[in-house]
């Protein structure tokens, strides 16, 4: 079993960043699918962005050249750099891993991130 815990959530202004961490409780080099999905209220649990073992970045349409995900395998650690933040972009962000490309084997809880003026 693996556990990932997200963290980085908040409250922010249009226009502005934050950064998102998904710490899992053991390597993730393993994993060679790591990503981050948002699920918003009333709508369904989308995929944001994917990152391979090989480094490989896939992006929704509605989030590139704004978000960027990268992974740290020594840290076992997976970021989601989100920048010109919008309020379509407020939504709980949880964090996966899958053992295959685009598997998710793992999910953290959760966390929620909003956008408000």
């Amino acid at each position: 079993q693996v556990q990932l815990v997200e963290s980085g959530g908040g409250s922010v202004q249009p226009g502005g960043s934050l950064r998102l961490s998904c710490t899992a409780s053991r390597t993730i080099i393993r994993f060679n699918n790591m990503a981050w999905y948002r699920q918003a209220p009333g709508k369904e649990r989308e995929l944001v962005a994917s990152i391979t073992g090989g480094g490989t970045t896939n992006y929704d349409d509605s989030v590139k050249g704004r978000f960027t995900v990268s992974r740290d395998n020594a840290g076992n650690t997976v970021f989601l750099q989100m920048n010109s933040l919008k309020p379509e972009d407020t939504a709980v962000y949880y964090c996966s891993a899958g053992y295959f490309l685009q598997g998710n084997d793992y999910w953290g809880k959760g966390t929620l991130v909003t956008v408000s003026s």
